[in-house]
């Protein structure tokens, strides 16, 4: 029985995912730092298995109504954890926040702002005061009427439905209306309206036309179909849409990614002419404070924020004034010492990075005030400039000194060098890995032979100098004025690996953002990027890769599967026959929770194998469908090793490092930079015709420097295929690694936007006024 102040949190037999049985003990009060190499099982100790039970003893203590339902989402595969105070986790969440959704929600920045205006503002002669909802455009109180709060209004011109007035409306004039059969029904019932579909669209009355493409009136006509000779068509009643109509229904309405992508093709949007862009109702916009609209500040960036709220603090005489500007300024300082001090409150959700989103909950929690937690972080430094990891440091530094446990999932070596404490996990990935290599101070991890992590943070041999690639050829891009890029232009070399630095906010994935379409000097662009692969659990690796198909064909080729008459679809969890119907394949079951985000549990019938028992008897190899979608690419690989289309799609997902991930492993599980990799794979698989740029925004996110060795080998094997790579990066050692660096700075937000430096990498590294230099020189030496 240990103590009541046993300064430890002791975990015995971890059995989550991959972990073998793992003991292991941790003290509280440091900064423990959990490596290994990608999917050691590292996530599934620090996450899977302590952060989860701190949550389930929390839940616990809440009312029977919400246990009686955290029971089903079942407790972490531990034997016991004892000396675990309450966690609080800051996971690189990749849930999709709405446009309405800003850095001043996230920080709750703008309800203090709201209070300041709403208490200490100055209002127009005999206005009567506003609740601090007014000051809202996300409320009903608050919100423009015209634009309902968003700042900007779509609209529909002529211009922008009928490209090509020559034609008439039956040869397709009006190029927003959907194509094949519904297109042509509208066209028809416009006929039969009695307006005239075969003159040519400028030739047609200006009230004609008007009313064709804006009427909000839905009249319904019977049609007549023009009788196709094969074909007997029967009259049928239609109802009129105007094209405006059509498009804004598309754009608001419609699930599919395409249809509103070409829907918004015609429409132009614009600040919205009753609040100009402000989003709020006129009786809002008329209080200022300190002379300016509530709008006016939240487009500040946060310190310039900061300064003006300071200096009008001096000048005013009111207590109400300095106790809410104080508070404000105390909670602007910690996220403008994370490096966020560009960011304004308006900038939406949406257009940050994982990383930087993740920060912002950082410099939140720094400003909580909670005493004696266990704070869980999964990889801060993802998409940080190695001179913010030195400002992450020190905010992990102090969350420890309040009197706090922080244990972080991190692969950066700065950041496990400032660790008190290190877990190591490994000694591979999957069913390789799973288990505690060692728990002790960082230096003791030398001696431990078996460690990827040990080889790269202590001085290894440094990887010989290459001489960097001649350029084949030059793509210019600019120039680009967007966000904080001024009239940039830059210029990228063809045929070699280019890396985009600088610290985060100076543009880079702006400025890459850039090259589209189909460059006239590459054959193929393919942007690469950290997007889901898929939003529910039924898309997983498999489906996406292609593979599931060759392994349905398998299954049914099998001797029992033909004797019972099951086909490819039986196999499919998507389709009704073999699947589960209990929860139509999807393995889970979701949990509605009263105040509680709704939860997935494992489906009471299948327990999770996502088909009905009859599927399940059928065996390829002593398998059946649920236990190889269970296995890992690694293991898939040697299961499938003499079936070529199989082998072929593994081989290539182990060549980008993934060899961890499993077949069946949902797509709501995977990260970013995982999600990433898959894309990758799925290049490589295609075969390379023609010269192709591929674009890459910080592929090594969430990699062990063992696993970027592999991805490098890969990115490096396409150059030398004749590709062009170009990969926006923190990681000096990828920089260190390619033939050309691109550093945009200085800072970042106004401070950036601008090319400090470009050229081979040891020259970048001499740059004056960068503040990549020092860090790039470092990793060259």
């Amino acid at each position: 029985m240990h103590s009541p102040h046993d300064p430890y949190v002791r975990v015995r037999g971890a059995r989550e995912h991959n972990l073998k049985g793992v003991d292991v003990d941790i003290p509280r009060d440091v900064l423990a730092v959990f490596t290994g190499v990608s999917g050691s099982g590292k996530s599934s100790l620090a996450f899977g298995t302590i952060y989860a039970e701190a949550q389930r003893r929390y839940f616990e203590s809440v009312a029977p109504y919400a246990r009686r339902l955290i029971h089903q989402v079942g407790a972490p595969k531990v034997a016991e954890i004892s000396g675990l105070p309450p966690a609080v986790s800051l996971q690189q969440r990749r849930s999709a926040p709405t446009s309405r959704s800003s850095v001043g929600t996230v920080t709750s920045l703008s309800n203090s702002l709201r209070m300041l205006f709403s208490r200490a503002g100055d209002y127009p002669p005999g206005a009567g005061r506003l609740d601090s909802d007014a000051f809202s455009p996300n409320t009903a109180a608050g919100a423009c009427p015209e634009c309902h709060g968003l700042g900007r209004v779509h609209r529909t011109t002529e211009e922008s439905l009928v490209p090509n007035p020559s034609l008439s409306v039956r040869e397709g004039a009006i190029a927003a209306w959907p194509g094949a059969w519904q297109g042509k029904n509208l066209r028809d019932i416009l006929d039969a309206l009695g307006h005239d579909v075969d003159r040519p669209w400028r030739d047609l009355p200006a009230g004609q036309r008007e009313w064709i493409l804006f009427t909000d009136e839905q009249p319904v006509v019977t049609v007549h179909p023009v009788r196709d000779a094969d074909r007997i068509q029967r009259p049928y009643q239609g109802t009129y849409m105007s094209a405006r109509r059509y498009v804004l229904k598309t754009f608001s309405d419609s699930k599919s990614p395409a249809l509103r992508a070409k829907a918004e093709r015609f429409l132009t949007s614009a600040p919205c002419p009753l609040c100009g862009g402000g989003r709020l109702r006129p009786e809002a916009l008329a209080v200022t404070f300190a002379g300016r609209t509530i709008a006016d500040l939240v487009a500040l960036p946060l310190t310039e924020l900061a300064g003006l709220l300071g200096d009008a603090a001096g000048r005013s005489g009111s207590e109400t004034v300095r106790v809410l500007t104080a508070d404000l300024v105390s909670r602007i300082d910690p996220v403008a010492e994370l490096g966020l001090g560009y960011l304004s409150l308006d900038r939406s959700t949406p257009t940050l990075s994982a990383g930087e989103l993740q920060r912002l909950r950082l410099a939140t929690q720094l400003r909580s005030g909670l005493f004696g937690v266990v704070y869980v972080l999964d990889e801060p430094s993802a998409g940080l400039h190695p001179a913010d990891t030195e400002a992450l440091l020190t905010v992990l530094a102090r969350l420890k000194a309040a009197g706090n446990s922080v244990f972080v999932v991190e692969h950066h070596l700065d950041v496990v060098r400032g660790a008190d404490w290190l877990v190591d996990v490994g000694p591979r990935a999957g069913e390789h890995g799973g288990e505690v290599l060692h728990s002790g101070p960082v230096a003791e991890l030398a001696g431990v032979a078996e460690s990827a992590t040990a080889r790269y943070l202590f001085a290894r041999d440094p990887a010989p100098a290459r001489a960097p690639r001649p350029a084949r050829g030059l793509l210019t891009v600019g120039p680009v004025t967007r966000h904080n890029l001024r009239a940039v232009t830059a210029e990228f070399p063809l045929g070699v690996l280019t890396a985009v630095t600088g610290v985060s906010g100076s543009g880079k994935s702006t400025l890459i953002g850039e090259i589209t379409g189909e460059p006239a000097e590459v054959g193929r662009l393919v942007s690469v990027d950290q997007k889901p692969i898929g939003r529910t659990p039924r898309s997983n690796l498999a489906t996406y890769t292609g593979l599931f198909d060759v392994v349905r064909k398998v299954f049914a080729d099998t001797g029992q599967a033909r004797a019972r008459g099951y086909g490819v679809g039986r196999f499919s969890f998507n389709v009704a026959g073999g699947r589960c119907e209990t929860c139509q394949g999807e393995g889970f079951v979701s949990v509605e929770l009263l105040f509680l985000p709704s939860t997935y549990a494992p489906c009471p019938d299948c327990g999770g194998a996502r088909y009905n028992p009859e599927t399940l008897h059928v065996t390829y190899r002593g398998r059946n469908i649920a236990e190889v979608l269970d296995l890992t690419v690694a293991g898939a690989a040697e299961f499938f090793a003499d079936t070529p289309a199989a082998a072929r799609s593994l081989a290539t997902l182990l060549d980008v490092g993934l060899g961890y991930l499993r077949l069946g492993q949902p797509a709501t599980e995977l990260s970013g930079g995982e999600a990433q990799r898959i894309k990758l794979a799925g290049e490589l698989q295609r075969g390379r015709r023609g010269h192709t740029l591929y674009l890459l925004d910080e592929p090594t996110t969430g990699l062990h420097p063992a696993d970027v060795e592999v991805l490098m080998r890969q990115l490096h094997g396409l150059v030398d295929a004749g590709h062009t790579v170009v990969v926006v990066e923190h990681d000096m050692t990828v920089v260190a690694d390619a033939d050309w660096v691109i550093d945009l700075g200085p800072g970042g937000g106004d401070r950036g936007g601008r090319i400090v430096a470009a050229g081979p990498p040891a020259e970048v590294a001499r740059a004056g006024g960068s503040v990549t230099a020092p860090y790039l020189s470092r990793a060259l030496r």
